[in-house]
């Protein structure tokens, strides 16, 4: 017992070593949907719970923007549905390398998985069937700060007059740009980002303000296959 405790503590803080560059991100971003939740009345109750039970960013942001326009709750959890439509697939991506997990602990990794803990479990895949205090310490270790950032936020939303000047609504677009640029490592990679880019635009300009995130996404990442089997031959 005594032997295995010290690599199980050792797990466990290199997960949460590893969650530190999401954390110092998450902090401001989960602040800045705080005090934009504050803003459009949503209790501070409410606030952290989204953080607590639902912990997808833009969901929430784009949760929040619904209600503060009035729109029905039908249509906030049909659009927050298709939104996180991307996790099953990350999550199925990754199923293969948790098969030596129990169900309990998959359920909770699936629950936890956002896009840059994603990105991080995708650089050591072989690593998470035997590593999973390190793969659930991360995870946890990211939520904690964005209920926190939340939190933060709940209570500057109160001292903060107008959010306008901030520019806190750029918060989640800035967070997404920068987890492009660190998954840009190849001209592969370059190419299919440029390409989803231009599609993305191409059709919310030709009217599909719905669904040109989601279309652009699929066509992009199959560009992106294609072009790679291209170039392997």
């Amino acid at each position: 017992m005594n032997e295995i405790q010290p690599s199980s503590s050792a797990a466990v803080f290199k997960g949460v070593r590893r969650a530190l560059p999401i954390v110092l991100g998450y902090v401001p971003i989960g602040f800045a949907y705080g005090v934009l939740a504050g803003k459009s009345g949503i209790s501070a109750a409410n606030t952290v719970l989204m953080s607590l039970i639902v912990f997808a960013g833009s969901a929430q942001f784009i949760a929040v923007g619904l209600f503060a326009s009035g729109t029905g709750p039908a249509v906030v959890i049909l659009t927050t549905f298709v939104v996180n439509l991307r996790h099953l697939l990350m999550a199925a991506s990754l199923a293969p390398y948790l098969a030596k997990w129990s169900r309990r602990r998959q359920a909770f990794f699936a629950y936890e998985l956002t896009d840059e803990t994603f990105a991080l479990h995708s650089t050591t895949t072989r690593d998470l069937s035997d590593c999973p205090l390190e793969a659930l310490s991360l995870n946890v270790t990211v939520q904690i700060s964005w209920v926190l950032g939340s939190a933060l936020g709940v209570v500057a939303s109160n001292l903060i007059g107008d959010v306008k000047p901030l520019g806190l609504d750029y918060a989640l677009s800035a967070m997404f740009i920068g987890l492009l640029v660190s998954q840009c490592t190849s001209l592969v990679r370059v190419a299919t980002a440029v390409f989803s880019g231009l599609l993305a635009t191409a059709l919310y300009l030709a009217g599909w303000h719905q669904f040109h995130i989601i279309a652009a996404t699929v066509a992009g990442a199959t560009f992106g296959l294609a072009v790679e089997q291209w170039t392997r031959r």
